[in-house]
């Protein structure tokens, strides 16, 4: 529990970094925090002992929690503010609570409703006046996030459970290399490299998200999930929402209908109590 705590707190600030890079490539920005991620635990790598299938799954895992993940992620800050973006990660807990009833072979009526609980508390920000195809746009960007996000956690305590002779700092490397893997091709391709805004406050925040937020977080991370029950682990994706919200109003000045938002987090707020509650 204490991993998945230190993490929310790192996590909070980084909707609005991400918010003031401006005129950095979505692309760019997810392979620089996965290159600088993968250079953390490249000394840590140890692959003596893991079957090429074992570490083909991690890297897999990687390429579709980190990967796909953040290329989505990243590419919803032109169409959001951060604190919405931040909100719209409260289905995220909700989609690992269906994923891993899937995988059981079981389906609760309670996630389901949970999930148009949600829809609806997304639609408390979406239906401002009228809704902008850019603001529906960044509302299936983040949802596609998180349903990446969502995979790969419950994925990876899978993997976990039929290995527990793995050590996590020995393997994650390959979970970032995988996940480099899929954010570098892309930003090869889209990113004009000659026109990024590298000052040195962006370098200072790109260090920040790749080595703190990334690299150490996403460790901290799947390993407090290995830790914890199914439960726990879906509530806890959320502790870090109210903080995010709070730094980007606070810190980073950002207007919001305060009233909006805040039905808008009761509704999320209540789904994921539904999904989450006990018969």
């Amino acid at each position: 529990m204490l991993h998945l705590l230190i993490v929310s707190l790192l996590w909070a600030f980084s909707f609005g970094l991400i918010k003031s890079l401006t005129g950095i490539d979505a692309a760019f920005l997810s392979a620089a925090r996965l290159a600088l991620a993968l250079l953390v635990f490249l000394p840590f790598l140890r692959l003596r002992g893991i079957a090429p299938r074992t570490g083909l799954a991690l890297a897999g895992i990687g390429a579709v929690q980190f990967g796909l993940m953040y290329l989505a992620y990243n590419e919803s800050f032109p169409f959001l503010a951060a604190h919405e973006i931040a909100l719209f990660t409260l289905t995220t807990p909700i989609i690992v609570t269906l994923l891993a009833d899937a995988f059981d072979r079981t389906l609760r009526g309670r996630a389901l409703l949970a999930a148009l609980l949600a829809v609806a508390g997304g639609a408390c920000i979406v239906v401002k006046t009228a809704p902008t195809a850019g603001t529906l746009t960044g509302v299936v960007l983040v949802q596609l996030s998180n349903a990446a996000f969502a995979l790969g956690q419950v994925l990876y305590r899978r993997l976990r459970a039929r290995q527990p002779a793995l050590r996590d700092r020995d393997v994650f490397g390959l979970l970032y290399a995988g996940a480099l893997a899929v954010t570098l091709p892309v930003s090869l391709v889209r990113t004009d490299f000659a026109a990024l805004p590298l000052t040195t406050a962006n370098v200072g925040v790109l260090l920040y998200l790749g080595v703190i937020a990334s690299g150490l977080g996403f460790f901290l991370w799947n390993r407090g999930a290995t830790r914890v029950s199914a439960g726990t682990l879906a509530v806890m994706n959320n502790a870090k929402i109210p903080l995010a919200v709070a730094v980007s109003l606070l810190v980073f000045r950002e207007s919001a209908d305060v009233p909006r938002l805040l039905a808008a987090g009761a509704l999320m707020g209540l789904a994921v109590w539904l999904a989450e509650r006990k018969n």
